[in-house]
């Protein structure tokens, strides 16, 4: 599993990893083997002050390097069914959480770890990736900061693009306008009161993008402190 830093131009070779893994469950085989039953599953490490995690999956450990917090893996190849996953601090090997998740075929998957320590849970989402309409854009919001209030998802100087998430609070994708340089906030619902701030994003015509708000509103660090970040699922040509 390859693990990229959490930034907007950090997860673009997922793009071509998603397409091979979609169209190798549905594209018709010229000798009637029938196509690979698989699904895709991402990872992003969102619980903050956690240690370095080891990610085990059935049997196998899924990560060659540790995973900090704050960084995601491109979409990969699982089988169908369930599955135990196991999350292990890398220095000493402490199981930290495990949980039974399930994949259907041909299905993409995110699968985040929240919360604080002593308390992290897992959140998996379905990621319907349809190809957005008329050359935009497509775009959710997740809120996966445990102690922060409900949020909005708006555009800086614009409306609100989702309203009113609380903590694991998200939204399905929805299309927005494609190649702008977007300033992103994350507000207290319903106010003007930006909690954190997302700088010159470019939404590529043809994108599926996932906003996710994390860390902590008691942080003390730079590490921990409130902070939203971008993830490019798919792009269609």
């Amino acid at each position: 599993m390859k693990i990229c830093k959490n930034n907007p131009g950090s997860v673009l070779a997922s793009i071509c990893v998603l397409a091979v893994v979609l169209s190798s469950c549905v594209k018709s085989s010229t000798n009637n083997t029938p196509p690979p039953a698989v699904a895709a599953l991402m990872f992003v490490q969102a619980a903050p002050d956690q240690a370095p995690i080891d990610f085990v999956l059935g049997a196998l450990r899924l990560n060659q390097t540790p995973i900090n917090y704050g960084e995601n893996s491109l979409y990969f190849n699982v089988n169908p069914g369930s599955f135990r996953a196991a999350f292990y601090t890398d220095a000493a090997q402490q199981v930290i959480l495990t949980d039974t998740l399930h994949f259907n075929q041909n299905v993409a998957y995110s699968l985040f770890l929240a919360n604080k320590p002593g308390h992290v849970e897992t959140v998996l989402l379905t990621d319907t990736l349809n190809k957005p309409a008329g050359g935009g854009a497509s775009i959710r919001f997740i809120n996966l900061s445990p102690d922060a209030p409900a949020v909005d998802l708006a555009v800086h100087g614009g409306g609100v693009l989702v309203a009113n998430k609380s903590y694991k609070g998200r939204s399905s994708f929805a299309p927005v306008a494609a190649n702008n340089g977007y300033t992103l906030e994350v507000r207290q619902a319903g106010t003007n009161t930006v909690l954190a701030t997302l700088s010159n994003v470019t939404l590529t015509g043809g994108g599926l993008y996932t906003v996710w708000f994390h860390g902590l509103a008691a942080g003390t660090t730079s590490a921990d402190k409130l902070s939203v970040d971008i993830i490019n699922n798919a792009y269609f040509l």
